[in-house]
This record gives structure tokens, C-alpha cells and sequence, in this order.
């Protein structure tokens, strides 16, 4: 039996009986919060804690403001909060709460416990924290008893919303670029300033996200240089981190979406086109929003809306940054999927006649259209750059690891390198200590592991091995900022990987991602990454 299994079980016997627990009571500078315990799944937890007031009206777009007031008496924290605005008829503005859950806890307990805060993915476009019973990610606190930490999860902005780039938002006094990365910093710094309440220790804080979250994390780990003050997180996790095209705020491609949202919310007119997009009603944002969304699906940006460089949270790119060793955290885990970028490239690309794809016109299995695709994935590269992409990727099955028989496959290993892969990597690669694992298990697409750590359900009593290996990674880096312990994990440096197959844990050489993401960077200032 594994050490830390023998643990638990001595753990086991020295916890107090779940009879003995109540609802806890937390104390803040703002008002008192109610919380509850739930018996069914052992936990303390905390639904709804407003960490920002509500960005409406002239705080439309702009960074979060402190929360307004003290509350008076207790404040019932058992209650749902909305998503912030998505869609076409979800969300509301008032939305930057938070929720918490812990393992039981009592007023007045001395240890502080590790936290780790989890930023929720959906392309920049969509997205919700919120609570139900069981909470996300519970299948790792629930692995063993020795993870023993504080779960935070908070809301943030998405599309117009959350990222509305553009001149005229950077020279307005009462506007913010990024106001999405800006909520979840704001999150953090609530962690900062109080999460000793709760019984946490805010010099021992995780973040960790996946897809768009895991996206989340690169920007956090990125922002002000890598030397964000006061230091709100020591250890990181990206799971499939989507990272795509990272424009300058007033880039064309920048510029276009502002001009857009103007014209689709008809504010083309406004003698003040900021004043208006503030004022109007927030369906025909969500509107236009949705249709922005939808402008890039197989070209420049995939889903439109994104984090931008503006010159204060976000000062340079992605592979700029990490080359130079300019990241907050000072451990990384990244983990991507193994044939996840083919999720989204268009299935036309297999195609032996021409098909219509959102963003781009025809696509088939030609070169031809190949080519077509990959200039309109990456416009701003030179033929000669297009070329040496071709020539990394090239058509031929079996080209090392390169383990494709289609264009859409040989095309979703460059999306999964360029926008999901390599920001792992050089995240990863770029802190003081750093991991990286790939998943392979059939089939292997984007968000294919979630069900191992974020949900309960039948993988964790099918695929025991599995479920414990993997979840029981993420609870020691968050518990310890190293992921070994159910498996192995060599560091990045090393020039090896962890990889996750059906018959279990295994490690292999890094060489090809390596020089793939290498290439990358090469020219990252061209795709701009």
C-alpha cells in the first residue's frame, strides 16, 4: 500500500465525526458570512461572497471597484449567484462573487490550510463559478484525506464584456483592457486579504484553470512583468491552457472587434461611442458579442474575444516573457491532451469537395486548401515562415510523434502546439521548478480528462488507477507545489514529460515538443504569441 494511502487512513481515524460540525460563521472587515456544512460530502462551504462591487453603469468595462458599504447583520452566503452576461439571454452584470469549500472547518483552528482558486474556461466567450453539491473539482479533495486545502472559485467578465480591446478603451479614464484577468487578480487579492478567515494561508495559494482557465493562469502567471506585488499565488496548473492570438490592444485586429460591437449595438452614430456601449442595454451587448464570437472560429482567433497586451497587466507576449523567465510562479504543472487541437480545426479539411467554414470560406483535403486554412490561422506569417510551419508539419503519417493520416489532424497538431501545448510548456518551463504531462487516452481531445478530477462520476471507481494517479497529482501540487507521489513527474528541465495512457503512468523525452514549441517562439512575434 502507497505511503501517502496509509496516511490517510491514520488521518481517518483522528478526524473528528461529522456530527461535530456546524455551519461555520466567518468574520470580514465588510460583514459576517454565513456558511453551511454539508454532511452528505463532508464539507464547509461558502456559495455566494461578494469580492467586487457591481461593474454597471460607468464601471461597465472597467476594472472591479471595492466592494460598496458594510453589510449589516449576517450575510447568508448559502445562496446562488448569476454568470456574468453570455450567450444571448444569460447572466447578469451584477455578478463578481465568489465561492468557497474546504474540508469541515471551525472558527478558531489554528493550522491554515493551502488554497487553491480555479478559473473557469469557455473560451473567453462563456463561463460560470457558482456552487452545486458536489462542487467542481471534488473528486481531488475527495482522493485522499491528506488533501486538506480551501477551494475558491470566483466569477469574471467574458467577451464584450471582459475583453473589449481597442484605443478608446485605453485612453478612457473610467475603462479598463483585460477587465476579465483584472476580476480574477481581484479574486486573488481577496484571497490575499482574506482568506485567513476561512482558516487559509495566503502564502501557500494554487491557481489552476483549464481551456480558457487554464488561459486564465497563463495570464496571471504573465501579468505586470511576472512580479505582480503583493505576491498573490506561489504554484500554478494549466490544464490545456487556450492561448490564443495575442494582439496588442489597438492591433487592426484589436480595433476591428471595438468597431464592430459599435455598429452591431448601434452606437455607429454616437457622437461618444464608449458613452454609449455604457449605456445601453445589456441584450443588445450579448447580441453583438454572440456575433463577434462567431467571426473567427477558423482563422485569426478563434473565438474573437481574448486577453490583449495593454502596456500595464499584460506588457509582452507569451514567449517573450517566459524565454526571459519573467513569470510569477514559482512552480508550474501544465498538462495538455494529445489530440486536442483537432477539436478545433473544421472536419472539412478531410474532405475530398469543397465545404463552408464560419470565418473562412471552403476548406478540403487538398494542399491547396490546406494552405488556405494555415494562411488564414496565421495571416501576418511571410511565405517564407508558412513554409517552414509546412516543413515542421509535414503531410507524411508517422513523422516522429507526429501521429496524423488526415489535414485535419495534421492541422490540429498545429493549433494544439501553437495555442494549447506550448504555452504549457513554456509556462511550465520557464518558472524555478516546472512539469509538463501530456494525456493520451482515447480520445485524447480537448477536455477529454476532466472527468478523471472534476465531476463525480464512474471513472474514479472504473478507472481507479487512473482516477488516483491523476487526481492525486493535482492535490500535491497543491498541497506541496510537487506532483509526484501517485506517479511520476520529472521536471521540465530534465527534458522528459509525464504521460498518461489507459494501462497507467509512464515518463518520455520532450525532444519534438521541444523543437516545436522552439519553432514557435521563433517567430512568435509574427503569429503574435
Amino acid at each position: 500500500m502507497h505511503f501517502l494511502d496509509l496516511l490517510s487512513i491514520a488521518l481517518l481515524l483522528v478526524l473528528p465525526a461529522a456530527s461535530q460540525f456546524t455551519d461555520p460563521l466567518a468574520h470580514l472587515p465588510y460583514g459576517d458570512f454565513q456558511g453551511k456544512y454539508d454532511k452528505t460530502y463532508n464539507i464547509s462551504y461558502f456559495r455566494k461572497i461578494p469580492f467586487a462591487a457591481p461593474p454597471v453603469g460607468e464601471n461597465r468595462f472597467r476594472g472591479p471597484q471595492p466592494v460598496v458599504g458594510v453589510f449589516n447583520g449576517t450575510y447568508d452566503s448559502n445562496v446562488a449567484y448569476d454568470m456574468c452576461p453570455q450567450r444571448t439571454v444569460n447572466g447578469s452584470e451584477d455578478c463578481l462573487y465568489l465561492t468557497l469549500y474546504s474540508r469541515p472547518w471551525r472558527e478558531g483552528m489554528e493550522e491554515k490550510r493551502p488554497v487553491m482558486v480555479f478559473f473557469y474556461g469557455g473560451g473567453f466567450i462563456q463561463g460560470a463559478a457558482g456552487m452545486g453539491l458536489p462542487p467542481s473539482t471534488y473528486p481531488v479533495m475527495n482522493m485522499s484525506v491528506v488533501n486538506d486545502y480551501i477551494a475558491v472559485y470566483p466569477n469574471y467578465r467574458t467577451n464584450a464584456f471582459g475583453f473589449l480591446p481597442g484605443r478608446r478603451i485605453k485612453e478612457s479614464q473610467t475603462s479598463d483592457l483585460n477587465t476579465g484577468l483584472l476580476d480574477q487578480q481581484a479574486a486573488l487579492k481577496w484571497v490575499n486579504e482574506n482568506i485567513q478567515a476561512f482558516g487559509g494561508d495566503p502564502s501557500n495559494v494554487t491557481i489552476w484553470g483549464q481551456s480558457a482557465g487554464g488561459g486564465s493562469v497563463v495570464a496571471q502567471v504573465l501579468a505586470n512583468r511576472g512580479a505582480t506585488r503583493p505576491k498573490l499565488f506561489q504554484k500554478a496548473i494549466a490544464s490545456s491552457p487556450f492561448w490564443p492570438r495575442n494582439y496588442k490592444y489597438d492591433d487592426p485586429e484589436a480595433e476591428e472587434i471595438y468597431d464592430t460591437l459599435v455598429r452591431l449595438t448601434g452606437c455607429g452614430d454616437a457622437r461618444d461611442s464608449l458613452r454609449c456601449l455604457k449605456e445601453v442595454d445589456v441584450q443588445r451587448i450579448r447580441g453583438a458579442s454572440q456575433v463577434i464570437n462567431a467571426m473567427h472560429t477558423y482563422n485569426t482567433s478563434s473565438y474573437t474575444w481574448a486577453p490583449v497586451v495593454d502596456g500595464e497587466f499584460l506588457v509582452e507576449g507569451l514567449s517573450s516573457a517566459t524565454a526571459a523567465g519573467r513569470v510569477n510562479s514559482e512552480v508550474v504543472m501544465g498538462v495538455y491532451n494529445r489530440f486536442e487541437g483537432s477539436t478545433f480545426v473544421s472536419s472539412a479539411l478531410n474532405s475530398t469537395t469543397s465545404s463552408g467554414s464560419s470565418g473562412t470560406g471552403a476548406f478540403n483535403s487538398t494542399d491547396e486548401r490546406f494552405r488556405y486554412w494555415l494562411k488564414g490561422f496565421l495571416p501576418r506569417l511571410s511565405e517564407r515562415e508558412l513554409a517552414g510551419v509546412e516543413r515542421m508539419y509535414p503531410k507524411a503519417v508517422g513523422n516522429g510523434g507526429l501521429l496524423y493520416t488526415t489535414q485535419q489532424d495534421r492541422a490540429g497538431y498545429i493549433y494544439r502546439d501553437l495555442i494549447l501545448a506550448c504555452p504549457a510548456y513554456w509556462i511550465a518551463a520557464g518558472s524555478k521548478n516546472g512539469y509538463i504531462g501530456e494525456y493520451t487516452i482515447s480520445p485524447a481531445k480537448h477536455a477529454s480528462d476532466v472527468g478523471y478530477w472534476n465531476t463525480v462520476n464512474s471513472l474514479q471507481t472504473t478507472q481507479p488507477t487512473q482516477y488516483h494517479g491523476f487526481a492525486g497529482s493535482f492535490g500535491n501540487m497543491i498541497m506541496s507545489g510537487n506532483p509526484n507521489g501517485y506517479s511520476t513527474w520529472p521536471d521540465v528541465k530534465s527534458g522528459e514529460q509525464w504521460i498518461m495512457s489507459i494501462s497507467g503512468f509512464s515518463t518520455g523525452g520532450l525532444d519534438e515538443l521541444t523543437a516545436r514549441c522552439k519553432f514557435w517562439r521563433g517567430i512568435g512575434g509574427s503569429v503574435p504569441v
